[in-house]
């Protein structure tokens, strides 16, 4: 199942430069992982992973396949999208479809680079967006509760649960709070996620800074940084500059750069294990001679539920799940070790499944 992290800022704040070094990403990793396919507005790159290829190797695997994530590049915002300036309903549509929103905010000087507001404010920025959001969930809130009001009035039921969320939403909205704030029933969590508000879904902040600051921020970031922590948003701090030469390297000159410019690691990398813990997921494992496996699934999920990732008929016809805890895998050599040590277990469909599970399902669909 693909998770959609959707990308947005303002013009000139680096963003389309971020989601150029993804779509290269994507390009170079798709020689390797053929499940990896490119829209004109999407990039789906691997999750870094670095338990695979010890899976792999103990199961003597031909292929290895990671878990993906989604990254789409969300057009057309300037202020007064919410009311169809620029590209405004076509942005509008875009990030409803995504699981979480990525905010780029500008946090470098370039003469060469106009800002459009004339100064650099990452914090500004990011109150621009957040404001053209939550104009457009108040005004299809309020366009839906006229709907819902007529069907409360009949009688029904699920209506006027629905009335209640909706006034729920709207009171955070009108004092210009995002909709995330809300405190909702966990009665009413499902609900809550069909009204599909863009200010419910979970946030990123991604302070964009000059080469020079990649590796201990600056004042910019740090800015970034506090009101993230005041959101409770996860926070990383790029630059899509270095992100977009990163692309183009081999391994072992992207290995030498990193090494010269002070990080360990890429910031892309960093960027979407971020987006992959935002949205609350984790990882299992299958293992054999063909391949090794990264499937990805909400923590949380039982075993026929993450069976029915792989396929419904897995769900559908649950018997049992073979399941050896990453670890034991390997301690014990793989899979014929771990079961002789007694570390592979039989879990029913209610089992909750763990990070780093290797699973294999049993089924029957007569």
């Amino acid at each position: 199942m693909g998770f959609r992290c959707g990308i947005v800022g303002l013009p000139n704040v680096g963003k389309s430069t971020l989601f150029n070094a993804l779509i290269q990403t994507a390009a170079a990793q798709a020689a390797n992982y053929p499940f990896c396919t490119i829209e004109p507005n999407v990039g789906e790159v691997a999750v870094p992973e670095a338990r695979l290829s010890r899976l792999a190797g103990l199961a003597g695997s031909a292929s290895v396949v990671p878990a993906r994530m989604n990254f789409v590049d969300i057009a057309g915002l300037v202020e007064g999208a919410s009311q169809g300036e620029g590209l405004g309903n076509q942005f509008l549509a875009n990030i409803r479809e995504t699981d979480a929103i990525l905010h780029v905010m500008r946090c470098f000087e370039d003469d060469d680079i106009t800002h459009v507001a004339g100064a650099i404010d990452p914090l500004a920025d990011f109150e621009t967006v957040e404001t053209e959001l939550m104009l457009a969930d108040m005004e299809s809130l309020e366009r839906r509760r006229s709907g819902l009001e007529k069907k409360a009035r009949s009688g029904d039921k699920d209506a006027r649960s629905a009335i209640e969320l909706v006034d729920i939403a709207l009171s955070e909205l009108r004092e210009s709070h995002p909709a995330r704030r809300a405190d909702i029933p966990d009665d009413m969590i499902r609900a809550w996620k069909m009204l599909q508000l863009l200010t419910s879904k979970p946030v990123m902040f991604v302070a964009n800074v000059d080469e020079d600051s990649v590796s201990a921020g600056n004042a910019f970031s740090k800015m970034v940084q506090r009101r993230a922590a005041e959101e409770k948003a996860a926070c990383v701090v790029i630059s899509a500059r270095i992100e977009a030469e990163l692309a183009l390297l081999e391994d072992e000159e992207r290995s030498e750069y990193l090494t010269e410019i002070g990080l360990e690691e890429a910031g892309l990398d960093r960027l979407i294990r971020a987006g992959y813990d935002l949205l609350d997921l984790q990882t299992y494992f299958t293992a054999g001679p063909k391949e090794t496996r990264a499937w990805t699934i909400p923590r949380g999920w039982t075993a026929s539920r993450a069976a029915g990732v792989i396929h419904g008929d897995f769900e559908r016809g649950f018997i049992r799940a073979e399941t050896i805890a990453y670890d034991d895998y390997i301690a014990h050599g793989g899979e014929t070790g771990a079961r002789n040590a007694g570390r592979l277990r039989q879990e029913g469909r209610d089992y909750i499944v763990q990070d780093g599970d290797v699973m294999l399902f049993r089924f029957n669909v007569s």
